[in-house]
Parts: C-alpha cells; structure tokens; sequence
C-alpha cells in the first residue's frame, strides 16, 4: 500500500467505528494506533461506556475474527488457550483450539480472573503462541488484544501486577460522551424495530499488514528520540515516584509515537506524537509513592507536568 493511502485507510477505520460507537476521536485513534503498533491496549473504565462496542467495531472495519472472553474468578488458563481432548475414533488427543485463538480479542474484565489465568492471556500476548502439555501453537496474525477493568469495583478482583500491566502498550479510558453523543445513543435505539447502526469492513486483513509493517520506515530523528528519552528519564527523578519508566517504556513511546504518526498521515514522528502517546504508554509503567498516592496524586497528572517542563524539539 502507497505511503499516500494511508491516512485515507485510517480514516475509513475510524469512520467505521463512529457507525457504533459513541466516544472521543482521539480515543479512537488510540485504540487504532495500537493495532497499528502492534502492540496490546488496556480500557480501564466504569460498565456501560462501550469498551466491548469498541472491539467488535475494529474487528469489523479491518475484517479481523473477534472472540470474547468473560473473565471471571473460576475461569482457567485452559478455557482461554483450549486443551487436548480424546477422540475415541481415532484413540488419540486432539488439541481443541480455546478463544484466544483469534485476530482481535476482548478480555473482558480481565482484573475478575485469577493471576494464574490472568498470566495465561498476558504470556500469550508477549509471545504471540501459547504452550499446552509442552506442545508449542502459535497464534494468528495479527494478533490483538483489547482489555477492560472496571476501576470503581475492588471486591472480589485480582488487580494485575505491575509487571502484567506492562504487557499493554497503550492504557486509555472511554469516559461518558457529551450531551449530544447520549442523545444519539437514545436516538439509534429509539426504536425497537430499527437495526443499530452496524461498522463496515473498509480494508483487509493483507492492507492491514502493510499499514502495520510501514511503521517501521516512520523517520524518528535523533531530537525526537532524545525527547522520548529525557521524558522517561525524568519519571524516575520525579520525587512523586518510586519507580519510573523503564527502557521497555522507551521503546513502546518509540513505536507509539511512529503509529501515531501513521495514524495522522506522516512519514515522520513530530513532538505532538510524543507528547499524545506520552500518557497513554506511561501512565500505567509509573508506580506512584505512598506519599503520593495517600494525596490522590494521579500518574497522569505527573507525566503531563513532566511534558510541560520538558524543552519541545523542533522539527
């Protein structure tokens, strides 16, 4: 696919998604520009906002399969990866593929499994394969995996490690829509006998690819890596922090920031790229101090002072 189509493909996407759901562009556009980094994203946000809207939607604009998984606490590892079944015709094992086993999957309320099936998911998300009574499968491409939290419950939850979090490229909410999004919701449901409106398949799994594999020939130059740098290095001087980001957070801002290039139609990564994957990929990478956390200090709020005391490159 030509540099040139690009933005048109993107935007085809998140008109698409518009069709269903009722959210933020900019929202969107990071959900998509996990996809397109490849990477894993993390809707942390209260029920009822649209966060599973949100992954059949994308699914359906890039004609990826979609499975869904309800996690909760009796849930086990081998309910998400599948299992090795006796078939009596043939008296062997036969290894019986579980719903992980798709392009675009939804783990719902990821934080109500417990941490063994919560590792089942998040392992697969690192290696892309999962591994079954010592036999290797590898898993579809692409691969892509969207999870909810609900924020407001803490009862019965098994809140995913700092490390497990990690695992998620992007971290992002929905939020509730404005007064005129709650009224088009109302009015696509108005009527029982009317169908909602339904998402269309606007490119392919092959042009999905090639928009995936262009991220790698987005220009970064040397001023725009050392911005992502100085930006994560200062996280761990922040005395609001006991543990800032990691080089691993580095590399995910470095791949966020040229998708979102992508995403906005360029062949290069400006500081605005930076500056808007900035929270998203370190808000969850950043454990906050006692000290902070007893004041409500929030980790977002850190890293957009961070970014503002931060000198801009130019371009």
């Amino acid at each position: 696919m030509p540099q040139s189509d690009r933005p048109t493909e993107i935007n085809n996407i998140l008109q698409s998604m518009n069709q269903t759901v009722i959210a933020e562009k900019e929202f969107l556009k990071t959900v998509i520009t996990g996809l397109t980094a490849k990477g894993h994203v993390l809707i942390e946000d209260v029920p009822g906002t649209g966060k599973t809207l949100t992954a059949k939607s994308i699914a359906r604009a890039t004609g990826l399969e979609f499975n869904r998984i309800q996690f909760t606490p009796d849930l086990l590892p081998s309910d998400i990866t599948g299992s090795h079944i006796y078939n009596e015709s043939t008296n062997e094992f036969e290894f019986k593929k579980g719903p992980i086993f798709s392009n675009v999957v939804l783990a719902d309320e990821i934080n109500r499994a417990p941490p063994k099936t919560q590792a089942a998911l998040l392992e697969a998300m690192g290696e892309k394969q999962v591994t079954v009574d010592n036999k290797t499968f590898d898993l579809p491409q692409p691969f892509f995996v969207i999870a909810t939290q609900n924020p407001v419950e803490q009862e019965g939850v098994f809140p995913l490690p700092e490390a497990q979090k990690d695992r998620f490229m992007l971290k992002t909410s929905i939020g509730y829509p404005d007064k005129e999004g709650e009224r088009q919701i109302l009015d696509n449901r108005a009527s029982r006998h009317k169908q909602s409106p339904e998402p269309k398949q606007v490119i392919n799994q092959k042009e999905l690819e090639q928009i995936q594999s262009g991220v790698e020939n987005i220009e970064c130059k040397e001023n725009m890596r050392d911005y992502m740098i100085e930006i994560c290095r200062k996280t761990r001087e922040d005395e609001r922090v006991d543990t800032g980001a990691s080089p691993r957070a580095i590399q995910r801002l470095f791949e966020a920031s040229r998708a979102k290039a992508v995403i906005e139609g360029r062949d290069f990564v400006v500081p605005d790229d930076v500056k808007q994957m900035a929270v998203p990929v370190l808000k969850h990478r950043i454990l906050l101090s006692l000290d902070a956390e007893v004041n409500e200090v929030e980790s977002e709020k850190v890293i957009e002072e961070i970014l503002d005391k931060t000198a801009i490159p130019g371009v």
